[in-house]
Order: structure tokens, then C-alpha cells, then sequence
């Protein structure tokens, strides 16, 4: 494995010559449990946890936090299976069975947030892969990680398919009163039959759903990212408009969509995926994906309309990528009327 490939920016998909960790740095454990079965941890002890996002990228934000590297949720579309190769693991399964965890982030990340260089921007979490998979269970980063965001009133937004976002709630009620927090979840379709072969290791798109109505009913407002809407099968109209239902009987607080695109490194897996159960649909795919890693703009704005049509039709609404969505305040109680007064004469 090639420890000293990985350096600060390539978190994030490029390289720098400052190497994120050096080698002697790594402990490699196995754990004989059910939920660990066949997974490898790499612990490392990080050099930098904030990572920020090349300006060629698409994304809505300059900085993110990765506590993990590697991902046990297996999506077999998930966009960065292409970092593994610059540890020289394969995209496949290496991806989902070898990951790396940054044991000391909490620590490292509340330094560099006190940092006299650092200046309070968001810092978008679990757009790389998700900081609530399997292994978060054993090695609790997230804890660590949003205290020390609480106590420096830094804004920051979660991504994730895990439901263990659930075991820090009271910290992310804590944080959201000081600073702006943004909460997403992550749900394409409610497709059971597709969800087992797609998306093997996450939670049920129910039990997110889940996630978002207890969310709600502690009063943090959390958004659904229909992601991904994956071509000729999670797509027809039914389906969609079963998908934004269940979104919106959730209490969602708005639905973005976002259709599947396959990069390097996801795309050979993925495609390799829909040979073995699709087969009539590789030939589609090579279509609809002859110019790279989108799906061409008139079929993104079309799945787009839709489901921001089904959604104002079940009562929610799209957001803006990136917003962070903040922790609804209560209502101020009324004001009280004023005590009547003796007017007295001078």
C-alpha cells in the first residue's frame, strides 16, 4: 500500500507533496464480530483533517472533514472508489472492505479550528464517504468532531445513509444553538428489491426515512438528498413519486434531487455491476453515458422537474445544494401584558 501517496488535497482528488500520514504511522486490525466480518482497519494518526475542495470541483463547498477513508456501505455507484487506487487498492471491494480511519481527527481538527489562519467557514461532512458507516459504531470520531465544531461556533453540514446520526443528537442540538448546522439525508428510492443489490450494506431507505422523522419531531429540520436517481431503474414516474411520498411523509424540510454519475473507478465497478444483474441495460448505459461521467443535461433536467414537481404536489420543497438548513428555535412566547399602574398628581 502506498501510505505516501495520500496526501493533504487528495482527500478531495488531488495530490500536494505533503504527505497526509507517513507509514510508520498505521496499525492494521481485523475485528471477528458480524458486523466487522472480512473488513480491514487501517488506524492512522492524520497530519491534517481539513481538507479543502479543488476550485475545479463542483461542489457548493470549500472545506470538508473525512474521518474515513473506505467505505463498508458498498454503494456500488459510490464517486470516490477512485481515491482507493492511490493507496494502490482496487476500487472494488477494496473499497468496501479496506478502510482507513483517522483515529486522532477529533483531536487534530479542534487544533486547527483554533488555529489563528482558520476563519469559521462551513465544513461540509460525508461528501466523500459517509462518517456514520459501520465503523463509526466502534471508533466514535463523529462525538469528538462536532463538540469541537460546537465550541467554536463553526457552521457545518452532515451527509449520510447511517442511521447512528441518531446516538449524537443532543450534540447536534447543542452545536445548531450556537451555529448553523445542516442535516441530510441520503435516499435515491425505496425500491427494496434495488436497494439490496445497489446499495448492500446501508441501512434501509425506511429506517432513513426513519432518521429524518426523528429528527423533525426534536425540532432540527432535515432535508432528503434523492441521490442517486439511477437510470431505467429507479426513474419511471411510479417510482418517483413513491420515493418523494415516503420523503414527504417523513417531514422532510425539502428534496434535492441528483442523478447518478459515474467517474473513473466507480464506473467500471458500476458498469460491472449491471452486467451481472442488468445485462439488457449495458448497451443503454454506453449511451446514455458516451460523454463522460453525467448523464446528458436534458435527461438531468427532466428527472429534476419531476421530482420538484411531485414534491410541491406532497408539500415539500427543493433547497439549494449546500444550504445548510438551521435548527428550528422555538416560538418567543407572547409578551406579557403590562401591570396596571397608579397615576398619581403632582
Amino acid at each position: 500500500m502506498r501510505w505516501e501517496n495520500l496526501s493533504v488535497e487528495s482527500d478531495d482528488h488531488a495530490r500536494a507533496d505533503a504527505a497526509l500520514f507517513g507509514a510508520d504511522t498505521v496499525t492494521t486490525r481485523t475485528f471477528d464480530t458480524p458486523e466487522f466480518r472480512g473488513i480491514t482497519f487501517h488506524e492512522v494518526r492524520a497530519r491534517s483533517i481539513l481538507n479543502r475542495v479543488p476550485g475545479a470541483s463542483r461542489m457548493p463547498f470549500e472545506w470538508t472533514v473525512n474521518p474515513y477513508r473506505g467505505c463498508s456501505h458498498a454503494c456500488v455507484y459510490c464517486f470516490a472508489r477512485r481515491t482507493h487506487s492511490y493507496l494502490d487498492l482496487d476500487t472494488g471491494l477494496g473499497f468496501d472492505s479496506q478502510i482507513v480511519v483517522k483515529v486522532n481527527a477529533p483531536e487534530l481538527l479542534r487544533r486547527q479550528l483554533a488555529s489563528p489562519r482558520w476563519h469559521g467557514e462551513h465544513i461540509a461532512m460525508g461528501t466523500n464517504v459517509d462518517c456514520y458507516q459501520r465503523a463509526e459504531g466502534r471508533y466514535r470520531l463523529m462525538p469528538g468532531i462536532i463538540a469541537a465544531l460546537r465550541d467554536h461556533a463553526n457552521p457545518f453540514s452532515i451527509l449520510t445513509k447511517g442511521t447512528l446520526i441518531l446516538r449524537d443528537l443532543d450534540l447536534l442540538t447543542e452545536a445548531a444553538s450556537v451555529t448553523d448546522v445542516g442535516i441530510s439525508v441520503s435516499v435515491g428510492f425505496t425500491d427494496t428489491a434495488l436497494w439490496r443489490t445497489v446499495e448492500p450494506g446501508t441501512p434501509a431507505p425506511e429506517r432513513r426515512l426513519d432518521v429524518v422523522r426523528a429528527l423533525g419531531e426534536h425540532g432540527i429540520g432535515c432535508g432528503v438528498l434523492m441521490a442517486p436517481v439511477i437510470p431505467f431503474l429507479s426513474d419511471h414516474p411510479d417510482r418517483l413519486r413513491a420515493t418523494v411520498r415516503a420523503i414527504a411523509a417523513s417531514g422532510a424540510t425539502s428534496v434535492t434531487p441528483l442523478v447518478l454519475h459515474l467517474r473513473p473507478g466507480a464506473r467500471e465497478w458500476f458498469m460491472a455491476w449491471l452486467e451481472r444483474e442488468h445485462p439488457y441495460l449495458v448497451r443503454r448505459y454506453e449511451r446514455l453515458y458516451a460523454d463522460g461521467a453525467y448523464a446528458p443535461k436534458w435527461y438531468q433536467r427532466r428527472i429534476t422537474r419531476q421530482v420538484h414537481d411531485l414534491a410541491r404536489e406532497y408539500g415539500i420543497g427543493p433547497t439549494r445544494a449546500g444550504t445548510a438548513r438551521r435548527i428550528r428555535e422555538p416560538e418567543p412566547a407572547p409578551p406579557k401584558p403590562p401591570e396596571p399602574t397608579q397615576l398619581t398628581l403632582i
